[in-house]
């Protein structure tokens, strides 16, 4: 007997799609686009000598119900709120053979053998035990480095299917409009267009740049969270309602994920907030008419956890909201009790079968692209994990931010004895950020440790907490005050921490829960939203007393946002930034302090000086608001700066031509750039757009439309310039469309958002 036409490999994937779909019942197909079950209780270790693993009848009666399963959920995932540890978790070692009895279950005992998605979350690195820790996106963003990142993630998606996993969940849509936003290290900023590139280069690296068909074997599916505008909920409160109109949502928020679309991405992630009324999840006109129909997208659409059953108070009952999300023009569940009830939805007219077929063969054709009919099991390879951890030290390397310097301070000259002091500076976990697994014993260096690795012989390096990283105990402050006055430089390492602990309390969907204060120690990650963006007193009266020895003191942030602590100017001679740096972060941060490595990275959000002045992003509207009467409306920091150990001049911009029709605007800007310092820089160059003259919408004050990193060597001069075209140009008309609009615009060049240099260009009809 001949076989199906799915099991042909030479077939076209869309005619095995729908010669798959034309066998199937209708059980069979509410089985695929569900992904109900956590993953980790999908297995139990056993008690023989193998330390093994065995699977659970909780997900044998999980397949047999819908005759087959859609997708899995964090098999491998680890951390306090799944409670798997190196205990009872399946590590590098167990993790392909685990996987692979997962998928011959699947296959071997449901009637059409259909595999499943081992869907994982690859934050930054693969969330799972002996899992490459990354430093957080927010980290990423600040080494202005596509192509740095986009081979950290072609490492992480190789490491993802060495271990069995499938599809990656990775944050890469959401921006940083609101630093009170617990989940603010999760962005790649504040900017759309420099987000738009990461995501590009993400969607590049994981599933490669020839993904339209197949997934080579050590390529990974990627799902874009999240989608769209959670970024921008009121207050900066998780989850919250946003109050977006089209044009900014259009402007601001979709840039990333259309980026990530025409790039290839396999699926987004719906948000869990609301747009103009309706819960992303719910929002036909989002999911289909924008995404699907204007955009093209033929990828799948994940729900976020727990997400759908939210929808009940929307649409009455459990049975409802599932049709009203598989109408709009969601796929594929997480965790809910909605989607398993879409039998009964079809059957009761509430949705059409034909829209539970599109998507089912949604999900079916990803299996069929990732090749798992005929390689359903992993075929042995494995990554080097040594390459990643490399590859991640780098990333921590050139995301540090030298934020201010008094021009003297460092790099550090080999002083005699260095006060290493504060709660950030010999912690492993409070460095790593929030989506992040348990680590082995002995895994990276803190800041601590990276200073006393890296300090020269026969420097004296001593160390003292100080303080709580929450709360205002003073307890330890009279011992730090002690090492501080006797070194020749105090280390200040303060921040904040994602880290989670195992009494942290969670909600159904993993957040942290927050009750009065900050749970378990947490100052920043998913749940813990912050209404004050300054430091702990405890923090601050640290730095005060430190600052009151006279020792010269360099600070160092450890953070997973931007926090608003003006007087560190004041109290330091230098401040570094180290946005969750990672395992090897301490590393880093010690060869940047002592000059082994520059400081390149460059603020991919805006610093504000306060919470009350909140926004202070660099693209709002060019209203001309001169400030309020207690304090300036502009950013302590802005977008795009980052001081480094040397000076460097600019020029003035210059055009390839001072006028251009818009239909033919292709020109060039050039800039002169002169390393004037005695050491060696990395400068980010950057090319900004404002509108004069002429628009279909009111302007905004600047926008990134380009960057270039170049090294000089000290006096080296070097010409920057920029191909300016349609995209550089264009904006958004009254349809929403992007258009080259006739009228003036500046081009601006210059190392940050508040220093920019410009000339005019006439835009000219025809």
């Amino acid at each position: 007997m001949d076989a199906p036409l799915y099991r042909d490999a030479g077939a076209p994937v869309a005619d095995r799609v729908r010669d798959l779909l034309s066998r199937m019942t209708l059980t069979e197909k509410v089985g695929q686009v569900n992904q109900r079950m956590y993953g980790w209780d999908a297995y139990e270790r056993t008690a023989d000598a193998q330390g093994g693993h065995r699977l659970t009848d909780a997900f044998r009666a999980e397949v047999a119900a819908f005759d087959g399963m859609g997708a899995l959920y964090g098999l491998q995932r680890a951390d306090p709120w799944s409670g798997v540890t190196f205990a009872d978790g399946i590590t590098a070692t167990d993790a392909a053979r685990v996987a692979d009895s997962v998928q011959r279950h699947v296959m071997s005992s449901t009637r059409l053998g259909i595999p499943v998605l081992l869907v994982e979350e690859v934050p930054h690195g693969h969330q799972a035990l002996d899992g490459t820790v990354l430093p957080v996106n927010l980290a990423v963003g600040a080494t202005w480095d596509p192509r740095l990142y986009e081979a950290t993630a072609a490492g992480a998606a190789a490491e993802l299917r060495a271990r069995g996993g499938h599809v990656a969940l990775v944050s890469a849509l959401d921006l940083v409009r609101d630093p009170r936003w617990g989940r603010a290290e999760e962005c790649f900023g504040e900017d759309p267009y420099l987000a738009a590139r990461f995501t590009e280069a993400l969607v590049r690296g994981m599933q490669g740049s020839d993904a339209d068909s197949v997934f080579g074997a050590d390529r990974a599916a990627v799902v874009l969270k999240h989608f769209a505008g959670q970024g921008a909920t009121v207050g900066g409160r998780n989850s919250a309602a946003t109050e977006l109109g089209p044009r900014e949502l259009h402007e601001i928020h979709l840039v990333a994920a259309r980026a990530g679309v025409l790039a290839g991405a396999a699926g987004v992630m719906a948000a869990y907030n609301e747009y103009d009324g309706l819960p992303c999840a719910a929002n036909r006109e989002l999911l289909t008419g924008l995404l699907r129909e204007r955009w093209g997208f033929t990828g799948l659409v994940m729900a976020d956890g727990c997400a759908l059953d939210r929808l009940v108070r929307l649409a009455g009952d459990p049975v409802a909201a599932g049709a009203l999300a598989l109408g709009a023009g969601t796929d594929l569940s997480l965790w809910d009790g909605c989607f398993p009830r879409l039998v009964e939805a079809v059957e009761r007219g509430l949705v059409p079968e034909h829209a539970l077929d599109a998507a089912v063969a949604r999900v079916l054709s990803l299996k069929f692209r990732l090749g798992l009919f005929e390689r359903p099991y992993v075929d042995g390879t494995t990554q080097s994990a040594a390459d990643q951890a490399e590859l991640s030290e780098r990333l921590a390397r050139e995301s540090i931010v030298l934020l201010s310097h008094d021009g003297s301070a460092l790099p550090l000259a080999a002083p005699s004895r260095i006060a290493v002091i504060g709660p950030n500076a010999d912690s492993l976990p409070q460095q790593l950020g929030d989506y992040t697994a348990p680590q082995r014993p002995g895994t990276g260096l803190t800041v601590l440790g990276g200073i006393e690795a890296v300090a020269p012989p026969g420097v004296e390096v001593t160390y003292a907490r100080g303080c709580e990283l929450t709360g205002g105990d003073r307890g330890g402050i009279a011992d730090a005050v002690a090492l501080a006055a006797g070194a020749d430089t105090a280390v200040l390492v303060l921040g904040g921490s994602s880290a989670r602990e195992a009494d942290t309390r969670f909600e159904s969907n993993g957040a942290a829960v927050v009750a009065s204060g900050a749970p378990a120690g947490m100052t920043c990650g998913e749940g813990v939203d912050l209404a004050e963006l300054r430091l702990p007193d405890g923090q601050l009266a640290l730095l005060d007393a430190v600052a009151a020895t006279g020792t010269p003191v360099v600070v160092v942030l450890v953070q997973g946002r931007p926090h608003a602590v003006p007087e560190l100017g004041v109290r330091a001679r230098a401040v570094l930034s180290a946005w969750y740096p990672g395992p090897w972060g301490g590393r880093a941060v010690a060869d940047v302090l002592f000059g082994r490595a520059e400081p390149v990275g460059r603020l991919p959000v805006s610093v504000p000086r306060s919470a009350a002045q909140l926004p202070v992003f660099y693209n709002a509207k060019d209203h001309g608001y001169r400030g309020y009467v207690d304090q300036p409306a502009t950013a302590l920091h802005a977008f795009g700066h980052g001081l480094s150990y040397t000076t460097v001049e600019y020029g003035e911009p210059r055009l390839s031509r001072s006028k251009a029709p818009v239909s033919d605007p292709g020109l060039s800007c050039a800039v002169a750039v002169t390393n004037t310092g005695a050491r060696a820089v990395r400068e980010t160059v950057q090319l900004y757009v404002r509108r004069l003259v002429g628009s279909g919408s009111w302007p905004r004050v600047r926008e990134l439309r380009g960057f270039a990193r170049v090294d000089l060597a000290p006096g080296e001069h070097a010409e920057v310039v920029f191909a300016v075209e349609a995209d550089t140009l264009a904006s958004l008309d009254r349809a929403l469309e992007y258009v080259v609009e006739p009228g003036e615009v500046l081009l601006e060049t210059g190392p940050s958002a508040d220093r920019t240099s410009g000339t005019l260009l006439t835009l000219t009809p025809g």
